[in-house]
């Protein structure tokens, strides 16, 4: 509530009576500091993780949203989020953000088992020969849904352990501070 209320309307209302008529998505990047919340970006473009923990629980489908976008006709729609916690996991380059190394194989993907509510996205791969190169420093970012954050991460780290590639490496933190 208190998002929605310092941070998201404060937002439409800006856009409103500046007559900004924004079509797309806007995201706002939030800190929470001492349970008080700070906007800290705005994010218009799908890609990024934050968006990537978000979309899947999206109800209707992102693909019907977007059609009524098009046809002025979201406001007739009723936006519903599935009722799941949701966390992602980057998999980055060695050495990055500084220098890392790019056209690095990643051999093990086909022993990831994502379940229903996994999701793998790849955000700076290449197919080359029909293999799977790492080319950016942000590789792939692994999302899971589940009751509770403890239950993602565990799904999260248990295809991470699959995927065991010497190529990369993840933060060890992401989500402890929801975590028990």
């Amino acid at each position: 509530n208190k998002i929605i209320n310092k941070i998201i309307k404060p937002t439409r209302k800006g856009l409103s009576d500046g007559g900004t008529q924004h079509k797309g998505f806007l995201y706002a990047g939030v800190m929470i500091v001492n349970n008080e919340p700070y906007l800290i970006a705005y994010y218009v473009r799908l890609g990024d993780s934050e968006c990537q923990t978000i979309l899947p629980t999206l109800q209707p489908d992102l693909a019907e949203v977007l059609l009524a976008c098009c046809n002025k006709s979201l406001h007739q729609m009723k936006l519903e989020w599935l009722d799941k916690k949701s966390l992602c996991i980057v998999v980055c380059s060695n050495g990055y953000p500084d220098q890392y190394k790019k056209n690095i194989e990643i051999k093990n993907l086909k022993s990831i088992d994502l379940e229903a509510h996994d999701y793998l996205f790849h955000a700076g791969t290449e197919i080359k020969n029909e293999l799977i190169i790492a080319t950016g420093g942000r590789v792939l970012n692994f999302v899971s849904l589940a009751d509770d954050f403890n239950q993602a991460k565990t799904k999260i780290i248990k295809n991470l352990n699959k995927l065991n590639w010497p190529g990369g490496f993840y933060r060890k933190d992401i989500g402890y501070k929801v975590i028990d």
